[in-house]
């Protein structure tokens, strides 16, 4: 994460956390599915509230009660993280008072937040459990590496994995040095 980037998100906020208000454990967070960590994709962002994202069976509403005033945030990532941690709340009363046009709505539900269950796309490892942005998996199996020349071995570890968000049986990892798509049947997650 860039420097200036962090420097002009905490000029942005006030040195606060975009979401709650509050001034402690602050880090940057790069809204999905973007990439490039600019401040236009970016937010500042409690680094509790942070995990909540990442680990969804993890949330506590009452930590979220700063929604109410950041869905009216003038920058666009903030709005979109309101939005998709209403959606996941069900606070349909906020979510429908919110206005997001076209192309920021589609931001918005890129990680399957607002969908019935039924459609949302689900990472899961070989074992059934959920798998998110910056996990740790292992390989449990060895993998031929089509496009490159080497095997991806066994019992390999994969850190700070990318879920690809509109493929729920593919996740993106480096391995040997070598950014690869791998799928998900054969993966551990370890943390």
């Amino acid at each position: 994460m860039s420097v200036v980037t962090e420097k002009r998100l905490k000029d942005r906020s006030g040195s606060t956390c975009e979401i709650s208000g509050t001034n402690e454990n602050l880090v940057v967070y790069l809204v999905e599915p973007k990439t490039e960590a600019t401040p236009e994709n970016c937010i500042l962002i409690n680094q509790s509230l942070l995990e909540q994202i990442k680990n969804p069976e993890t949330m506590n509403p009452n930590d979220w009660r700063g929604l109410s005033d950041s869905m009216w945030n003038e920058n666009l990532p903030v709005q979109i993280v309101s939005w998709r941690m209403l959606a996941r709340l069900k606070n349909h009363d906020l979510l429908d008072m919110m206005y997001l046009d076209e192309d920021a709505l589609e931001w918005a539900k890129a990680t399957g937040e607002g969908e019935d269950e039924e459609g949302k796309i689900v990472h899961k490892d070989s074992n059934g459990n959920l798998l998110f942005d910056g996990d740790s998996v292992v390989l449990i199996k060895d993998l031929d590496v089509k496009g490159a020349n080497f095997t991806a071995k066994r019992g390999a570890a994969v850190h700070n994995i990318k879920v690809v968000w509109d493929n729920a049986e593919q996740i993106e990892g480096r391995v040997e040095g070598q950014h690869i798509v791998i799928l998900t049947q054969y993966v551990k997650k370890t943390k």
